[in-house]
């Protein structure tokens, strides 16, 4: 059975990406460009106030190299 996306806000899945690692490069326009330098993955959130959508939140997990349930660990 697969896991059910949680909703989360951009700043929540900022923090979470800092906790793996990742660290803040530039904002383009309303994205936030996080990189992690041990792995050379590049990752743009886009930073607004509503929730993010289901298919932006899975493009961020796939290339931060997360998975549902790690993202569920992180958040807790």
């Amino acid at each position: 059975m697969t896991q059910k996306l949680p909703v989360i806000k951009p700043k929540q899945i900022v923090k979470i990406l800092k906790k793996i690692g990742f660290v803040e490069r530039r904002q383009t326009g309303s994205h936030l460009i996080l990189s992690n330098p041990d792995t050379n993955k590049i990752v743009p959130v886009p930073m607004h106030a509503k929730e993010l959508k289901k298919g932006t939140l899975l493009s961020i997990l796939r290339q931060a190299d997360i998975t549902k349930e790690e993202l569920e660990n992180y958040k807790k």
